[in-house]
């Protein structure tokens, strides 16, 4: 999954769920069941997403969106080899790119 966001230090809850095509319900709702994320908030109480929680919300949406686990598997698995997904995601979305590249590559011949 390709994700459209501009090289920025924070980013706000609204283009966060833009973003990924989801409501920025489902974001606050993944931000209390998952330690991992924990987007700082500003003076008002606003969410700003770091790049690193933009990065656990890949993983977490690839986990329940993408292969069907449920919030407490998703929990679980990422406890237990968070590295070893990680690794795993960040091969399958370089792979993911290099197939959209061909693609794109094959409709212009």
């Amino acid at each position: 999954m390709h994700i459209n966001l501009p090289e920025k230090r924070y980013y706000g809850i609204g283009e966060v769920a833009k973003a990924f095509d989801v409501n920025t319900s489902l974001i606050r709702f993944w931000e209390k069941e998952f330690d991992v994320l924990q987007p700082k908030k500003n003076a008002k109480g606003n969410r700003k997403f770091t790049p690193e929680d933009i990065q656990n919300l890949k993983l977490i949406y690839h986990l329940v969106k993408v292969r069907g686990f449920t919030l407490d598997g998703a929990k679980t698995h990422l406890k237990e080899g968070k590295q070893q997904i990680l690794n795993n995601f960040e091969i399958i979305t370089k792979l993911e790119l290099v197939k959209a590249q061909l693609t794109k590559i094959k409709e212009q011949l």
